[in-house]
């Protein structure tokens, strides 16, 4: 549903493309209409004065778990999608591994359905491949889903794909951006039967890190990879957390690599010393790993190495969380704090602001082929967000706006503040409340 106010935005530095530019933008029907010095307001125009305040495009997360269908009582496209607005998130990618399992263009069609009615934000979805499922994905149009999402470990879902004759026909036969969480199986199989043996039922969080271990990211990552390489095919590994996996990866513009990666803002902020006071808190797969794996990992957002932010928002109830570490589960919420998150590094001077703009929204719609979003730019969605860098944000469960009620951010106060978000050049976020009068669009895909 759209309002189709004409907004004039004032005063606002616009940070966008490597550039900063105090101007004004206007927003006509939805679309950046003009972006000028001077733009003269008419009587129905609603002016809004951003002096102070950064002018980002909204951000586009390629990775997200709204837990709808079938696993609502964690988190559904109605919250979750608000959290992202208050986060200045105007986009989510949705991955396949809910209740049912995203498998088919019929169970694709029901959830862009259900997103039209739930959504605050714009929405896409990966296809989930399984063992035996390849001739239905290879069959529907790319347009129509973000890209094929392949297990090469088992994570919440249980859809490892194990079979190496399906593994060389995706590859070879895919023109569709193949995405894959990456850790060999094997491996923590063997890693998580010893570590029952050493502590029973008593196993510290902190194991985790061992359990999922740079060998299981690492050697998982290299057989794709290599795949990848092999078949020519388009590739991008999800969430990376580990030093070493950055070998597999070359320096460069997002658009002249066939092998990309994403990291998550989770894997740069958290390490394994964190587990002591955060335990299963910050469970996640992969696992959040030492202090020198997250400083590479940033090291090789800022050069160009690693070419996506994204974060994989997983939630969970926190009575799932706070079991013994065997029987509790990974994942955690992150979306409404991603940017903030990002903005925090860059004010420690750990990445530029410019940068975190690339890797959070311009490098994703160039990547997924996004067209007409992820850019300030005249003829393009207004999907925007205002940034106050003079005020904080203090996270607390009053403030979450999560399902699940809890972050593993609360007690931070960020020196930033999200102050209003515009999905489709609507004000779906202002001053700490969402506005839920209207609805993201389905996103369409050219790469």
């Amino acid at each position: 549903m759209m309002e189709n106010a004409t907004y004039i935005i004032h005063n606002a530095t616009i940070v966008n493309e490597g550039d900063r530019r105090v101007a004004s933008v206007m927003i006509e029907n939805g679309i950046i209409t003009q972006i000028s010095d001077h733009i003269q307001a008419a009587d129905t125009t609603t002016v809004i004065d951003a002096d102070g305040c950064y002018m980002l495009p909204g951000v586009i997360d390629t990775h997200v778990h709204f837990r709808d269908p079938g696993l609502t009582h964690k988190a559904d496209f109605a919250t979750e999608s608000s959290a992202a607005v208050a986060g200045g998130v105007t986009s989510v990618v949705d991955m396949p591994n809910t209740k049912p399992q995203t498998t088919t263009r019929q169970l694709l069609d029901d959830k862009k359905q259900m997103a039209a009615q739930k959504s605050v934000v714009n929405y896409g979805f990966m296809l989930g491949a399984t063992n035996d499922n390849i001739d239905e994905l290879l069959a529907i149009d790319k347009a129509e889903y973000a890209a094929i999402k392949l297990f090469l470990g088992s994570s919440t879902g249980n859809m490892l794909v194990n079979n190496d004759a399906v593994l060389d026909r995706l590859f070879a036969e895919a023109s569709k951006l193949i995405v894959a969480h990456c850790e060999d199986e094997d491996t923590i199989v063997a890693n998580t039967q010893r570590y029952k043996d050493m502590y029973g039922d008593d196993a510290p969080a902190s194991v985790h890190a061992m359990i999922r271990d740079v060998e299981a990211c690492y050697r998982s990552s290299k057989k794709a990879v290599e795949l990848a390489r092999k078949f020519n095919t388009r590739f991008h590994l999800a969430h990376l957390s580990t030093g070493k996996e950055l070998e597999l990866l070359s320096i460069g513009g997002v658009d002249g690599k066939n092998i990309t990666a994403e990291v998550s803002p989770n894997h740069l902020w958290f390490s394994d010393g964190d587990y002591a006071t955060q335990g299963n808190k910050i469970r996640c797969n992969p696992s959040i790993k030492s202090a020198t794996d997250r400083d590479a990992l940033l090291q090789a957002l800022k050069e160009g190495r690693i070419d996506t932010v994204a974060t994989d928002h997983a939630p969970h109830l926190i009575d799932e969380k706070e079991r013994p570490y065997f029987q509790s589960v990974s994942g955690m919420p992150s979306i409404q704090h991603s940017l903030l998150t990002m903005l925090e590094l860059s004010r420690q001077g750990k990445i530029s602001l410019e940068a975190v703009v690339e890797k959070m929204s311009h490098n994703p719609a160039t990547l997924f082929g996004i067209e007409g979003r992820g850019f300030i730019r005249k003829g393009y969605s207004a999907d925007l967000v205002l940034v106050n860098p003079n005020e904080t944000t203090l996270v607390d469960k009053p403030s979450l706006l999560y399902k699940c009620g809890w972050s593993p951010m609360e007690g931070y106060v960020f020196a930033n503040k999200i102050v209003k978000t515009f999905v489709n050049g609507n004000l779906v976020y202002s001053d700490g409340k969402v506005i839920n009068t209207t609805k993201g669009m389905a996103l369409s895909f050219t790469n």
